[in-house]
């Protein structure tokens, strides 16, 4: 992707300033881990696994109810992760997965709680740029919430969950970018797969982060 496409839509508010963490913090509570090696580097918030095994998940300051929210992503293959929305600060979220060698990034999982309506993209393939930036655009409304999810500008899927699937039913909560705590990535590892494994060395790459905030009374 040309970085002179790399921009934040008109009408959104940025809550990545490009140079620092500022507005953000790492989860001190998740089960992923508690020391994930993330940093920012050339304007994008790059995550890594340093050690090996130790995932983590960082956190907006801010709470958000009803959103629509742009980032741009670069995501390395052999790797696990998400974009959470709505979190708790242990990380108790919707998620948009994010794992390129499993074939499923983008689709609607629940963390750390079951989706009562999960999602699968339809057409990707036909617009994602392999080992390149991508364009994820997701719109949350409703108390019971309904999620919609853009790749690249284009519609993967709509869905609206039959109920609020957080058990004390949250209706706001923080993005979250997560790295999925692994296994060791090693081919001697017995039972070994793509959802426990991180590459060495590589990483997710996270840059325009931008959201529009939406009135609290929408449904739809």
């Amino acid at each position: 992707m040309p970085d002179s496409w790399a921009q934040v839509p008109a009408g959104y508010k940025s809550i990545f300033n490009g140079k620092d963490l500022q507005g953000w913090h790492i989860s001190r509570t998740t089960h992923q881990g508690t020391t994930p090696d993330i940093r920012v580097e050339e304007g994008a918030i790059v995550i890594r696994q340093n050690p090996y095994g130790q995932g983590g998940v960082l956190l907006s300051d801010k709470k958000f109810k009803n959103f629509d929210l742009y980032l741009e992503a670069k995501i390395d293959s052999f790797t696990n992760g998400g974009i959470f929305i709505r979190s708790s600060e242990s990380g108790i979220a919707y998620q948009i997965e994010l794992d390129e060698s499993a074939g499923s990034t983008g689709n609607l999982l629940g963390e750390r709680m079951p989706v009562s309506r999960g999602a699968k993209t339809a057409g990707r393939e036909k617009v994602w740029r392999a080992n390149d930036w991508n364009s994820f655009r997701i719109r949350m409304v409703g108390e019971v919430p309904h999620i919609t999810l853009w790749i690249n500008g284009v519609q993967m899927w709509d869905v609206t969950q039959p109920k609020n699937d957080f058990i004390a039913g949250a209706t706001q909560g923080m993005i979250g970018l997560q790295s999925h705590w692994t296994a060791l990535y090693s081919s001697t590892v017995v039972g070994w797969n793509i959802l426990d494994s991180w590459a060495p060395g590589a990483t997710h790459r996270f840059r325009n982060i931008a959201i529009k905030e939406l009135p609290d009374n929408l449904k739809e």
